[in-house]
């Protein structure tokens, strides 16, 4: 959602960098969940495995969330988004100094993304694919850094 100032944009840019960074964040909250699942739930105990499992929970609903939002964001509230993101891609190559025959291969590859987009089921495909990965290792670094098979008797 922070980034739907940008979405109007000429460049892309700043949109692109800070919605990953939104989401390379909110893996952090992965540990934080997963920490409360130790202290709250599991009697301060955590095996790796049950760790992972309440990661990949907390990294499912948390991509679900994203592909919501971005479905949402792009079919109804932005409707034109992916005609202004394919005019943005060719306008990098060509910022960038490239020659005709690599701005036409941006514009194919451009139109090609576009028309995966605008269909619901690979923009949702595309969406979790964005999120999901980053859940997952944060799921399993959490999952690690926080396994503990004994509460210490140390207060």
């Amino acid at each position: 959602m922070a980034t739907i100032p940008y979405v109007n944009s000429v460049n892309y840019r700043r949109g692109d960098v800070l919605g990953y960074t939104a989401i390379a964040l909110s893996a952090l909250l992965m540990f934080l969940g997963v920490r409360s699942y130790r202290e709250n739930s599991s009697g301060g105990r955590l095996s790796f495995g049950r760790g992972l499992a309440v990661g990949l929970l907390i990294a499912l609903i948390s991509s679900a969330c994203h592909v919501i939002t971005f479905q949402v964001l792009y079919f109804k509230v932005f409707p034109n988004l992916g005609d202004n993101y394919t005019a943005c891609m060719i306008q990098r190559a060509k910022d960038s100094g490239a020659s005709d025959q690599k701005i036409r291969q941006t514009a194919e590859l451009a139109e090609r993304l576009k028309r995966l987009y605008d269909k619901p089921a690979t923009n949702a495909a595309v969406a979790f694919a964005e999120a999901f990965p980053v859940g997952a290792f944060a799921a399993v670094l959490s999952a690690a850094i926080l396994r503990r098979r004994e509460i210490s008797s140390e207060n």
